[in-house]
């Protein structure tokens, strides 16, 4: 078989699944244990055979999670858009690393581009960015170079001596946040979570009493954690009430937005108004492109406020002159100057593409439409007797439950419901737990899906629950 054959049956393959990932089940479900017994992923494949190879494939697709399913709400992203994946396959066939201008000098302008576009619509003046391998690694980054600028021989001479560094962080905010500590030597104990209100925003007085708590102990406050849509609730933090809180104490205090899940309002300059007002005010802001906005993972920013420069300061260490080759007017010619990574894969293709096509107008849209579903969702739940909002809805999430009748446990009924629509390829839904209860999480993120894929997906969540209740009453 020519690579021409190859590319023409790898084609047709992908034309059928993509046209038939919204039929049938979500998933069919096998156990672990179940799934290693049938791939049998340990026999051998004739070597250069590619019906082996295409064997394999139809294996990978059979048991794959169908993201494009209209019942597929498990995740903060669903199917990939037409003109990402064209970048993917782009990307992928030119196969270079996005890491200097002489290995890929397209994207490189493409990224600086979007970069000035992204920095200009947040508001940031004299301000920076990167690509990132997702919010988890920019909530990283950002982390970092605030930890150099408060103690500015940190990376030189490390943090031996030093007063201890303190983070404060809503208390639902992502664990990605747990990870920065250790991997920065922060530690864990000098990560504070700082208690939220009734709707899962941080309280201004009590991040206030934790920093100057910290501060009267000897140690050093240096960042603020702010989150865009909680990952459980969806709620957003005051940021532009934090900035002034900060502003007000007088403090080196970098204040980051956690912009991953809900981030993306800042595209429109209404939803920045409601969700996000002072945004412009945050020293850094990261946000995700391959949630809510279906590009491929992994499609991630980082911008930095008023300290162009600071990222290539914070995470080049060494002799790199082997690779990087200057600057480009008052900026590195080499976007991997200022990533933790050395190769970086070509994210912005698909990314450009995607702007180009859909436009800013064609993004907001989505998210407004996103919201629009989810409080369509949100009415279901409250005309429905046997279901209950856990917690009022902040954006895009909706934390529900079924109720228990007497005597049968709350929790294990939930939890039972959406394991049985899982296992079953019925649908897919995340489950959480807020304030000591499970509660069964719908994520609006899938283009797929219209009003009356909601309605049926609560009924069947209200089928499974009649069915579990039912059986409990017989004994």
């Amino acid at each position: 078989m020519t690579d021409s054959d190859a590319f023409a049956r790898l084609f047709d393959i992908l034309k059928t699944y993509r046209a038939e990932q919204k039929n049938g089940p979500v998933v069919a479900y096998e156990s672990p244990q179940n799934l290693r017994d049938k791939l049998n992923l340990k026999r051998q494949s004739p070597p250069y055979d590619y019906d082996a190879l295409f064997a394999w494939v139809d294996e990978y697709l059979r048991y794959a999670v169908k993201t494009g399913h209209p019942q597929f709400w498990n995740r903060m992203w669903a199917d990939a858009n037409m003109p990402a994946m064209i970048g993917e396959f782009i990307s992928t066939i030119a196969h270079t690393s996005a890491c200097t201008f002489e290995s890929a000098p397209v994207s490189t302008e493409m990224e600086k581009y979007l970069i000035d576009e992204f920095l200009s619509l947040a508001g940031f003046d004299n301000g920076e960015g990167q690509m990132t391998t997702g919010s988890s690694n920019g909530n990283l980054v950002a982390m970092m170079a605030a930890r150099n600028l408060v103690v500015q021989s940190a990376k030189k001479d490390g943090l031996f001596g030093t007063p201890p560094l303190v983070a404060f962080v809503n208390a639902e905010a992502h664990y990605s946040m747990d990870k920065a500590v250790n991997v920065l030597g922060i530690g864990a104990e000098n990560l504070i979570k700082v208690p939220v209100d009734g709707h899962g925003r941080m309280r201004l007085e009590a991040l206030e009493e934790a920093i100057l708590a910290a501060k009267a102990a000897g140690k050093i406050p240096f960042f603020i954690g702010t989150t865009a849509a909680t990952t459980v609730r969806g709620a957003y933090d005051p940021v532009g009430e934090i900035c002034a809180l900060r502003d007000r104490l007088s403090l080196d205090l970098w204040v980051h937005v956690d912009g991953a899940w809900g981030g993306t309002v800042f595209l429109s300059k209404e939803l920045t108004e409601q969700y996000l007002p002072g945004l412009d005010q945050a020293d850094s802001f990261t946000f995700d492109f391959h949630k809510m906005h279906s590009i491929p993972m992994v499609c991630n920013l980082l911008l930095i406020n008023n300290r162009a420069g600071i990222l290539q300061a914070t995470v080049n260490s060494g002799n790199d002159d082997y690779i990087f080759r200057g600057q480009d007017n008052e900026r590195p010619a080499d976007l991997g100057a200022l990533s933790l990574q050395c190769g970086r894969h070509v994210d912005i293709l698909k990314l450009f593409l995607s702007w180009k096509f859909y436009g800013r107008a064609g993004f907001v849209a989505r998210i407004e439409c996103f919201l629009a579903k989810a409080a369509y969702a949100e009415g279901v739940v409250q005309k429905t007797p046997q279901l209950e909002m856990l917690v009022p809805r902040e954006s895009f999430n909706i934390n529900f439950i079924h109720r228990a009748p007497d005597g049968m446990d709350e929790d294990d009924l939930n939890s039972a419901i959406r394991q049985r629509l899982y296992e079953s390829g019925t649908a897919m839904v995340g489950l959480c737990t807020i304030k000591g209860r499970v509660s069964i999480r719908l994520l609006i993120a899938n283009d797929a899906v219209d009003n009356a894929d909601i309605d049926n997906f609560f009924q069947h969540i209200l089928d499974a629950g009649k069915a579990f209740i039912d059986a409990a009453a017989k004994g």
